[in-house]
């Protein structure tokens, strides 16, 4: 014959074993997990002492807000990787467009030609500009002529006169017969650096490193 024994308490009333039935289980408790844990706590509580309402609220507000705080992070890590996204394609744009920087260096584009602008507060006649190379020597003169107030461009394709290339890299501009008010150049962007931590782009050009807020004028 057999028999099964059942443990009980002194009253006589079975007492709830939570080892009864052990599994491998799951290494996070999730909100369905813990309500099948509350339903189960309340059916086997002492019915002489069972949970009070401030318990049962408490644990109901514990497994509320462990829930949104995750449902809260997975959000968040969702729009951050969309930003990222987002960010570097914006990036990503820039590569390759010319921008206009404040700089009296200026470097030669894709083509060849230095282009760049200076501007005067009051009209001028008669001041040039100068490109000099690092050792001081002047590799081309420009004539700017009579120039209203404001911005007036320049460039120059780096050649001499009998079409011989004599200019490849950087040159210092020198504005004279004039004082401009700024002294600015065209440069193009080769590369970004997006930084992953979310700060500002750097755009790297052939003159340095600057803030897509540094650019006066994008073509």
């Amino acid at each position: 014959m057999s028999t099964t024994s059942t443990v009980t308490d002194s009253a006589g009333l079975a007492v709830y074993n939570p080892y009864k039935n052990v599994g491998t289980g799951k290494s996070e408790m999730g909100q369905a997990d813990f309500l099948r844990l509350l339903t189960a706590q309340m059916q086997t509580q002492d019915p002489f002492e069972p949970m009070d309402n401030a318990q049962m609220v408490s644990q109901m507000a514990t497994i509320t807000n462990s829930s949104g705080i995750a449902e809260m992070n997975a959000t968040l890590k969702g729009m951050a990787s969309q930003l990222n996204g987002s960010r570097l394609g914006d990036a990503a744009s820039w590569i390759g467009k010319s921008m206009l920087i404040q700089s009296n260096i200026v470097a030669p584009d894709a083509a060849g030609q230095y282009i760049g602008q200076v501007s005067f507060k009051d009209a001028t006649s008669g001041a040039t500009v100068d490109l000099m190379d690092g050792n001081g020597n002047v590799l081309k003169t420009i004539e700017l002529g009579d120039q209203a107030a404001g911005d007036v461009n320049f460039y120059w394709d780096g050649k001499d006169e009998s079409g011989n290339t004599v200019a490849t890299d950087a040159l210092k501009i020198r504005v004279n017969g004039a004082s401009p008010t700024r002294v600015a150049s065209w440069a193009t962007i080769a590369a970004v650096q997006s930084p992953a931590d979310g700060s500002a782009s750097k755009l790297i050009t052939a003159l340095g490193t600057y803030s897509p807020s540094d650019a006066l004028s994008l073509a």
